[in-house]
């Protein structure tokens, strides 16, 4: 049976407008946007495969174009629909928070510092540069690469922190392999840059370490 052959009400389009996305659960929601199954399965039954094999809907989502392509026959054509749609709801999301003061609250925090940095394949090293009632003045990555000694330059966050006139900053950086745990490079760059703004008086609030669940606040660990 193939899914025109469902109750209308049941069908995961129709369920949708009907209902709102909301009430459609993960595998319907995309069975939706590969619109079509495969001989013998229903897009929703390829849709809940699609899930057990890559280990839920996050695992869909991060899976390279390799793997995603080599599953149940998928081509290259749907994982750059699938990436399309994932940078439209990254980009409508940032939207929506660069147009608050994303330190209302430690969480909302690291949700934008998550939606600016989660998934990408290398490392950033970023700095939100704030005023002196703490509110955003800008976002800005610093470095790529891994997180050490040789590649944050301190007198570059300093010129930066100067040129923004900021009184307070908070770092960030990503751990591409989704372990949000510092490492013992993080923790020394860490201090010397805290040790280095000390000196003019701006200081350093937190550094978050964006990886998989809520990450890592440096703060949170007594490690500042």
């Amino acid at each position: 049976m193939t899914i025109r052959d469902w109750p209308e009400d049941e069908r995961p389009r129709e369920k949708l407008l009907e209902r709102g996305a909301g009430a459609l659960s993960d595998a319907e929601l995309l069975a939706i946007f590969l619109r079509t199954g495969i001989p013998g399965k229903s897009a929703v039954d390829l849709a809940r495969e699609l899930l057990i094999a890559f280990g839920g809907l996050a695992g869909l989502l991060a899976a390279d174009q390799r793997r995603f392509c080599q599953e149940k026959g998928l081509g290259t054509a749907k994982f750059a629909q699938l990436q399309a749609v994932l940078e439209l709801s990254r980009r409508y999301l940032l939207t929506r928070l660069d147009g608050q003061d994303v330190l209302t609250s430690p969480q909302a925090t690291r949700d934008y510092l998550k939606m600016r940095l989660y998934g990408l394949p290398h490392e950033v090293f970023a700095c939100l540069f704030l005023d002196n009632r703490h509110r955003v003045i800008r976002f800005e990555e610093l470095f790529r690469g891994t997180i050490d000694g040789a590649s944050v330059h301190p007198r570059e966050v300093l010129r930066r922190v100067l040129d923004t006139n900021a009184a307070a900053v908070i770092f960030a950086h990503n751990h591409p392999s989704g372990v949000a745990e510092p490492s013992q490079a993080d923790l020394r760059i860490t201090q010397r840059l805290k040790s280095m703004l000390d000196l003019i008086e701006v200081r350093v609030l937190d550094h978050i370490i964006v990886g998989d669940g809520d990450g890592v606040s440096f703060a949170e660990r007594g490690l500042l």
